[in-house]
């Protein structure tokens, strides 16, 4: 089946590659449609993929398929796409295909990193999605959802504090979700990347949607005030993480069911 990609809606608000050098990726740090919160991430993410109506897939695997948020996937987006599904935790591989065959968005919740990342790996789902990524599907996802598609990420879901695990590395380096809302994650995730136990990567505030274009280009959209993103790094000279804040836009004009939202500059 031929898949559509709307691409060209985007161009007045984002700088998408037509090549689609690297994967698009919308990170999110924590809130969102699932905790019936920041309703201008999900406008954002219409925006982001250049479609006015687009076909949006949820994969709940992170929170066991949790009913509740499965119907406030459908509720929230119901008036903004065109079509809706949801994959089911039962899915192969094979099935996973047909499914995400035609979708313009996946969007994969939060929930339990660990429990995800071994779902899709042991199933061969990974590949799937990392293939879709490739063909131009934007992939989005908060929380586990957002670790899962780094190298790295930092997180407390083996029981054991905040630990480093692997993700299916559909994009380089390290994430690190809920950056200000858990007082222990700025420390442990510099000192991890210092001690270069992790990678370089991306630290996100609850309430922010980082997106990573098709140049592998980031910019940052806050639904919060005073929330952000920040790229960490191991200075050479020093052997200490650094923070920089990601260029970040925070005011954000939601489009209508007819066309995708704007930024302002």
């Amino acid at each position: 089946m031929h898949s559509r990609r709307c691409f060209a809606d985007a161009k007045a608000a984002f700088t998408i590659s037509p090549m689609h050098r690297h994967p698009r990726l919308i990170a999110i740090g924590g809130g969102g449609f699932t905790h019936q919160a920041d309703p201008a991430m999900e406008d954002f993410i219409i925006a982001a993929s250049g479609c006015p109506r687009p076909r949006i897939g949820f994969i709940g695997t992170a929170s066991g398929d949790d009913p509740v948020k499965i119907a406030r996937f459908y509720e929230r987006f119901t008036p903004l796409a065109d079509r809706l599904t949801h994959l089911s935790a039962e899915s192969t591989a094979a099935a996973t295909a047909q499914w995400v065959e035609g979708l313009d968005i996946v969007y994969v919740g939060g929930g339990h990193t660990l429990r995800l990342i071994k779902h899709l790996s042991e199933t061969g789902i990974a590949q799937v999605l990392i293939a879709a990524a490739h063909r131009g599907v934007l992939m989005a996802g908060v929380s586990a959802g957002a670790n899962v598609w780094f190298e790295q990420a930092l997180s407390d879901s083996g029981g054991q504090g905040l630990q480093p695990v692997t993700g299916i590395g559909l994009v380089a380096g390290s994430c690190c979700p809920h950056y200000d809302s858990e007082p222990q994650r700025p420390p442990a995730y510099k000192a991890a990347i210092a001690s270069a136990v992790l990678p370089h990567g991306v630290a996100i505030d609850d309430g922010v949607a980082l997106l990573i274009d098709g140049a592998g280009q980031m910019t940052a959209f806050s639904a919060r005030s005073g929330a952000g993103a920040y790229r960490v790094t191991r200075e050479a000279h020093s052997g200490k993480a650094a923070s920089a804040s990601i260029q970040a836009h925070t005011a954000f004009t939601a489009g209508t069911d007819r066309a995708p939202g704007r930024l302002s500059k």
